[in-house]
């Protein structure tokens, strides 16, 4: 995604980090960037929006429940897979969607 007009910082770095920059786990100096970035780029401006709304919506209909550490594992080792550009094979995702508590199985 690009608005097609030229940043300091590009949409894309921004677009994957975007959940960094929600999490606050990036050095201040890096989200001073995205912040000007929002400023100039109403695109990003929107998918950050959105993006914070989904965060909160699921914290707050989430956040009160105990995550089993084993389903904690499970889905930080699929974000690692994502965050290395390695492909998660589609048979474990449904076998992770199975193994989730309180969700009904399609």
């Amino acid at each position: 995604m690009s608005c097609g007009e030229p940043h300091e910082t590009d949409c894309a770095e921004v677009l994957d980090h975007l959940y960094e920059f929600l999490d606050h786990e990036m050095p201040d100096s890096d989200c001073t960037k995205f912040e000007v970035h929002f400023e100039e780029c109403s695109p990003c401006l929107e998918k950050y929006g959105l993006e914070q709304a989904v965060k909160k919506l699921v914290k707050r209909c989430c956040g009160q429940d105990d995550v089993p550490a084993d389903l904690r594992a499970k889905v930080m080792g699929r974000i690692d897979l994502i965050r290395s550009g390695q492909a998660v094979p589609e048979h474990e995702v449904s076998a992770a969607r199975v193994d989730l508590p309180g969700v009904a199985k399609e």
